[in-house]
């Protein structure tokens, strides 16, 4: 298992904030260049300028969203049929 990137430390005070755009039906976009570490310890990146991170867990790219949650139903309500 590869080991994980040491954090490079930073002075906070002058250090500009990465943004991060969270949507509620898609991904979250992170200005790039960004490392994400995965859930067995191994480490991807991807250097483009903006990076689009799977949260429903459907990518087959994961950790990278390729638009899959675009093809989920949405959940509906039961008395009226309608989308909630």
């Amino acid at each position: 298992m590869p080991n994980s990137p040491e954090p490079v430390r930073k002075d906070p005070e002058t250090e500009t904030p990465r943004r991060v755009v969270a949507r509620r039906q898609g991904p979250l976009l992170m200005e790039g260049p960004v490392e994400v570490e995965l859930e067995d310890g191994s480490v991807v990146r991807s250097d483009r300028f903006r990076v689009a991170l799977c949260t429903c867990a459907r990518s087959r790219r994961f950790p990278w969203c390729d638009t899959s949650h675009r093809t989920r139903e949405q959940p509906r309500d039961r008395d009226t049929g309608r989308e909630a």
